[in-house]
């Protein structure tokens, strides 16, 4: 049931195909605001015993502390590699890379780190389980915030960056601390995919991703929102975007997989996402990548979970494609960070 790294190479192999032409949605479209806002709800709900994390989340995790007015915080830019403890730099080389940012107290010298992540690894996130004692695709796809005592340095300097990026007071950082909470109960779903319509700058967003890079935003904006100034750097981040016309709303689980539901989009879904279940062998791994290029590359088909609804993305050239570039810090462009 493990959905560890079989899933994360075939969700790697989508990264680098790339191929040609369209597909026709029949179903009459509303007329919608784009980028589709990313839901937040009113509490977290407890996570299923079926899904199970191959990595523990935030093994080491720890309340966030209560900081002096009078404390001076230093706050650090973190970024490294993606799955730097099992590949080192090789994803760095494509600059798939995780954000967090590290907080240092003047007054106690303790440092601390601060990240959101997947619960379940990101191949849960992107693709769901398919259980013979359910209709519906399953899913594993809550991320969280994480807090622990301690920067690792060797971690985020040899292959990444740690660099200070602004300072607060300790009263600020209780502020902060408030906010990270409420954002963390109510932000809970992990979303891999930003989905535009060209790589355009000025290109439609139909989708906004909500990742580990989207949560160090939301914090840089809350300090500037609360008093920091930032430093004059250039921070980059990672976006694994996929490119498609006007997505197609299909629905949601009861909709399509209820007693009511439209079987024959329901059996397109099951079949979209039958190769990207765990492999139980290499021949059934392959057998997969064959089926994945022959839905994605060969039909131009893409299947999106978000906010609990499935659509359509009738995807078109580039495909898919990663990206990192620059985000200003806040103070720089007055640029706000939704979601």
């Amino acid at each position: 049931m493990r959905a560890g790294c079989h899933r994360e190479l075939l969700l790697l192999l989508l990264l680098v195909v790339g191929p040609p032409a369209s597909l026709a949605g029949s179903q009459p479209q509303q007329q919608r605001a784009w980028p589709v806002p990313y839901r937040r709800f009113d509490y977290r709900p407890k996570t299923d015993p079926y899904c199970q994390a191959r990595y523990t989340f935030c093994p080491t995790g720890c309340p966030i502390p209560g900081m002096k007015d009078e404390d001076v915080i230093e706050v650090y830019r973190l970024q490294a590699p993606v799955w730097e403890f099992k590949y080192g730099d090789l994803l760095g080389h494509l600059n798939i890379m995780h954000d967090a940012v590290g907080f240092k107290s003047s007054l106690t010298g303790k440092n601390y780190t601060m990240e959101w992540y997947e619960l379940f690894q990101l191949g849960n996130c992107t693709f769901p389980h398919l259980r013979p004692d359910m209709d519906a695709p399953f899913w594993c796809n809550q991320g969280a915030a994480c807090f622990y005592e301690g920067i690792d340095d060797v971690h985020w300097k040899e292959n990444g960056t740690l660099v200070l990026v602004t300072t607060i007071s300790g009263t600020m950082f209780n502020q902060m601390a408030k906010w990270v909470q409420y954002d963390n109960e109510t932000g809970i779903y992990y979303e891999t995919w930003t989905v535009r319509a060209s790589p355009d700058k000025h290109a439609v967003v139909w989708f906004e991703s909500y990742e580990c890079s989207k949560f160090i935003l939301r914090t840089y904006q809350k300090l500037a929102d609360l008093g920091a100034v930032f430093n004059k750097i250039q921070t980059n981040y990672t976006s694994i975007t996929l490119f498609t016309g006007e997505p197609i709303y299909l629905g949601n689980e009861t909709s399509i997989f209820g007693p009511l539901g439209n079987k024959t989009v329901a059996a397109a879904i099951r079949d979209f996402y039958y190769p990207f279940k765990p492999p139980q062998s290499v021949e059934e791994f392959f057998l997969n990548v064959l089926k994945i290029v022959d839905q994605v590359v060969l039909n131009h088909q893409f299947y999106l979970f978000y906010n609990l609804d499935y659509w359509l993305l009738p995807i078109k050239s580039p495909y898919i494609k990663i990206t990192y570039e620059e985000i200003p810090l806040p103070n720089e462009d007055n640029t706000r960070v939704g979601l």
